[in-house]
């Protein structure tokens, strides 16, 4: 793995930004309008109350104020009259109009953090997988933040869970290859839009954990003076074997149609650790682990896989805890929680973040977390992570 050395800067995310709409969702109370929809279907009844209670879930955000009315009239819930359950075209209108807000707010705190103006933005990543419309986000959020009308823009779309951390990586290559960049990424996702009315396991479970959500990060060259920073080392982007059948997202006449395989969680067991050794080269394993938690599954196979500590992922299974599945959206959800918890500490520590998505694909980014008080101070060799 890299060096990140005090005395060289490198490729860093600088600030952290994060949004989420106003709606509430608790969880025991979804399982329990959902019982109530479900009380001709026992057997589905009883699967998704074992499911909503066992997923680590206990509240989420929502852009949609009809997941939170009675079950005669929430059209998102089993036996909703076909007639009466939103289209996709519906979906994506909503779609619009809330994800533009929510990533203006995501992206002016991470700028904001970042101690950066709006003038020094070269590239801008957007992010989603949850909606499409054209002029895209990405054009909104140059009018409205005023950015430069010939910044470089580069949306990633459809690409799951793991394309937040995949936007990390592409920042840090651009900034690697010209000092003078700075990229802002900006991840929305709007999961809930996608409720099915169905009792089907498969849309059972993908109604259990997903929740709605934005953020955002500016990645630039790190330098003496700035706060806190994650300095990116070199990471990885694996498609793992025999796996492409394991997380499928198609686009339905009712939104987009969800299918997560329950191998999953086995499978990261199988294949996750000759990529994470390959990327770690001999070195330690890190102290901070900044796990996507797609599901509890997921952090309890990468927590056994390397014998972690309760602490090392309590920042993945907090953010599920609180805020759910939020996708692409997620990875720096759990990266601001990690640095709220080790801004105050004396010393830089070595860190790795993981992603995953379909394919099954794994994004593996090595980092050095460096507190300000590191960074304010002459520069220190860091080691290597």
């Amino acid at each position: 793995m890299n060096q990140l050395d005090g005395t060289v800067p490198a490729a860093s995310i600088m600030g952290i930004g994060t949004a989420l709409p106003v709606h509430r969702i608790e969880q025991k109370d979804v399982s329990a309008r959902l019982a109530q929809a479900l009380e001709h279907e026992p057997d589905s009844r009883r699967w998704a109350k074992r499911i909503f209670n066992q997923c680590g879930v206990e509240t989420r955000y929502t852009c949609e104020p009809n997941l939170l009315e009675p079950v005669e009239s929430c059209r998102y819930l089993p036996f909703t009259q076909t007639e009466n359950v939103p289209t996709t075209a519906e979906r994506m209108g909503k779609y619009k109009a809330a994800a533009v807000p929510l990533g203006i707010q995501a992206a002016h705190q991470a700028i904001e953090d970042a101690a950066v103006s709006t003038s020094e933005i070269t590239h801008l990543i957007t992010v989603s997988c949850t909606g499409q419309f054209l002029p895209g986000l990405d054009v909104r959020l140059i009018q409205q933040l005023e950015l430069s009308p010939r910044i470089n823009r580069i949306p990633l779309v459809f690409q799951g869970c793991a394309a937040g951390l995949k936007a990390v990586q592409l920042a840090n290559s651009i900034v690697t290859s010209d000092q003078d960049a700075k990229v802002l990424i900006v991840c929305v996702e709007l999961c809930t839009l996608h409720f099915q009315p169905s009792a089907k396991r498969d849309d059972l479970f993908a109604a259990s954990f997903f929740g709605d959500g934005a953020s955002a990060c500016v990645v630039g060259l790190s330098g003496l003076g700035r706060k806190e920073l994650f300095k990116l080392g070199s990471g990885d982007s694996v498609l793992l074997p025999d796996c492409s059948e394991e997380m499928i997202w198609e686009v339905g006449n009712t939104g987009f149609d969800l299918y997560l395989s329950p191998q999953i969680p086995k499978l990261l067991g199988l294949h996750l650790g000759p990529e994470v050794e390959r990327l770690l080269d001999g070195s330690d394993l890190p102290e901070i682990w900044a796990i996507h938690p797609g599901g509890r599954g997921i952090v309890d196979a990468v927590q056994k896989l390397y014998e972690l500590s309760d602490e090392q992922v309590a920042y993945s299974r907090n953010i599920l805890r609180d805020y759910g599945n939020l996708s692409s959206v997620t990875i720096l959800f759990v990266l601001q929680a990690i640095r709220d918890n080790y801004r105050n500490r004396e010393e830089a520590t070595s860190g790795i973040a993981l992603a995953f998505g379909p394919g099954l694909t794994a994004e593996l980014l090595p980092f050095t977390y460096v507190p300000a008080s590191v960074e304010e101070r002459e520069p220190v060799n860091l080691g290597a992570i």
